[in-house]
């Protein structure tokens, strides 16, 4: 993290590619995102993920739900990137902690 409040994120589609994001949102979903996905196979689609996430989020930072599928997206990639999460091979797409 950086001192402004913003974090880096990767994206494992554009190895060695950085942004800088909202360090207070990221942290949010991130908090989701581990409290959600499992631990093992078969993991979460992400269609039960986008349901359960609202719930794990705080209403001062997403309002009415705002922004949550960019930031879900973001997160994702990031924690792929980092190898925290992994995709499953199947279809449709899970995700599961590593």
């Amino acid at each position: 993290m950086t001192a402004s409040g913003k974090v880096l994120v990767e994206n494992p589609n554009h190895p060695g590619s950085v942004r800088h994001v909202d360090a207070a949102m990221y942290m949010a979903m991130k908090q989701a995102f581990l409290q959600l996905l499992p631990n093992s196979s078969p993991g979460l689609t992400l269609a039960e993920l986008r349901q359960a996430i609202p719930a794990s989020l705080p209403s001062d930072l997403f309002p009415g739900g705002a922004k949550i599928g960019w930031w879900a997206k973001t997160v994702q990639l990031d924690l792929e990137a980092k190898g925290t999460i992994v995709r499953e091979k199947v279809v449709p797409l899970r995700l599961r902690k590593r």
